[in-house]
């Protein structure tokens, strides 16, 4: 009871000190290429400002996206450009006062109740190192943007080649695999921990996505995108059947500060269809979701980093709830329903030198109208995450974290989990 209230009262003053994400690029294509680029062929005199602002652009990724490419290859015409990057990244951990048995600091894993057997885990992986291929063309209908990214966590927490993106980009349409339109990249906190905090909101979805920028301030986004569902039907009156209907999510986003500053408006339309083998009949149940999240750069020294969010059958798109049956749960009389979902997630950057920030910040994540369940079904997590990252030379950086997470279910009942990790990782 003691070491949980202190580490409570360590992390609740270091949220009101420190939180989440990083700090943004303000890459400017008047500056010419960025001093770490090696150009391996080709005149770079050639390329022109848009050429370079889709390459080297990072204001709208998310913190362990990899960054811009290091090796850039072009045609003798400047007509044509590929980009290489990626990074290395190794990461270990410990778990203490319970356990995750997973390498992902993923809530919705803590054993309720508590498992004496899984107290402590030590586990180390390079598996989340990852390479990217970008290439740029001039086309007759304007710049054709093509990219490639994987990493190497294969299926679950082995090591083989597993694709994270892969679409075209052709002036403000997008095809392909790429981060969905519900989700707020640059709003993500910092965080050594891939799998983020629980309240979050983060998917890559197969889409089609039409996001024009209005003015200098002023963009939005539609798309239409490949569902992935998963219920609960362990009572034997309905099941899964493939979805008709894909999701539709749209944002409108208002910039400024060179666009390292945001706000954000999201929502979205969803279709989900099921089995009712009482009724013998397929059925839709409407999902929805909406969020508003952001970044603000308040000084050099604080960042301020925020997403909240509300739906019914959004729990795909959820950190915590993706694949855990929540999309759509069992009824009475084969009627399939969606929960409600809230979630929350906040944090303060502060750069304390030019090449050392910290963060801190928290996240809740609360699901409403599972008493269908049972006792032991999730109710709500809290995830609360501290750390600090040191760039020490080019490119090189290492990063050292804490965070403690609780789990709670609908009876009452809950554990709670402390991880410490430590990463390091060179980008190219």
């Amino acid at each position: 009871m003691k070491i949980k209230f202190f580490f409570s009262s360590v992390l609740a003053i270091g949220g009101v000190m420190t939180a989440a994400a990083q700090h943004q690029n303000d890459y400017d294509p008047a500056d010419g290429l960025p001093e770490r680029v090696l150009v391996l062929t080709g005149d770079s005199a050639k390329m022109g400002d848009e050429m370079m602002a889709i390459l080297y652009d990072t204001k709208d990724l998310h913190f362990q996206d990899p960054g811009a490419p290091r090796f850039l290859f072009l045609d003798r015409e400047g007509n044509t450009a590929l980009g290489i990057g990626g990074y290395v990244e190794g990461l270990v951990s410990y778990d203490f006062c319970g356990s995750i048995n997973n390498d992902g600091f993923a809530t919705v894993d803590i054993p309720v109740p508590y498992n004496p057997a899984q107290r402590n885990r030590f586990a180390a992986s390079a598996n989340h190192s990852t390479i990217f291929l970008q290439l740029v063309r001039r086309t007759r209908l304007g710049l054709l943007s093509a990219y490639v990214q994987a990493n190497f966590t294969g299926n679950g927490n082995s090591y083989g080649m597993a694709v994270k993106q892969a679409y075209v980009k052709l002036g403000y349409v997008t095809a392909g695999l790429a981060r969905s339109s519900f989700q707020d990249g640059a709003s993500g906190l910092p965080t050594v921990d891939y799998a983020g905090p629980s309240g979050s909101n983060s998917k890559k979805n197969v889409l089609l996505q039409y996001a024009p920028k209005l003015s200098r301030h002023i963009s939005l986004g539609v798309s239409v995108e490949n569902p992935s569902v998963t219920y609960t039907t362990e009572n034997g009156m309905n099941e899964s059947i493939s979805q008709r209907v894909p999701d539709i999510p749209a944002y409108v986003q208002y910039a400024w500060g060179k666009g390292s500053s945001h706000i954000r408006l999201s929502g979205i339309l969803r279709n989900l269809s099921y089995r009712n083998l009482i009724k013998g009949k397929n059925q839709l149940v409407t999902g929805y979701g909406v969020q508003l999240s952001g970044v603000t750069n308040i000084t050099n020294y604080f960042t301020l980093y925020y997403q909240g969010a509300y739906g019914k059958g959004i729990a795909a798109y959820n950190n915590d709830l993706g694949g855990e049956g929540y999309d759509l749960i069992y009824g009475d009389n084969g009627k399939m329903t969606a929960p409600e979902i809230f979630n929350v997630t906040g944090g303060l950057q502060v750069n304390i030198i030019k090449n050392l920030f910290v963060t801190g910040g928290y996240s809740l994540n609360r699901v409403y109208g599972q008493e269908s369940l049972g006792g032991d079904a999730y109710r709500r997590s809290n995830y609360t995450v501290a750390n600090a990252f040191y760039t020490f030379a080019e490119d090189f950086q290492i990063g050292v974290e804490y965070l403690h997470g609780i789990r709670r279910n609908l009876d009452g009942q809950s554990n709670s989990a402390n991880r410490i990790c430590a990463m390091m990782k060179f980008s190219f």
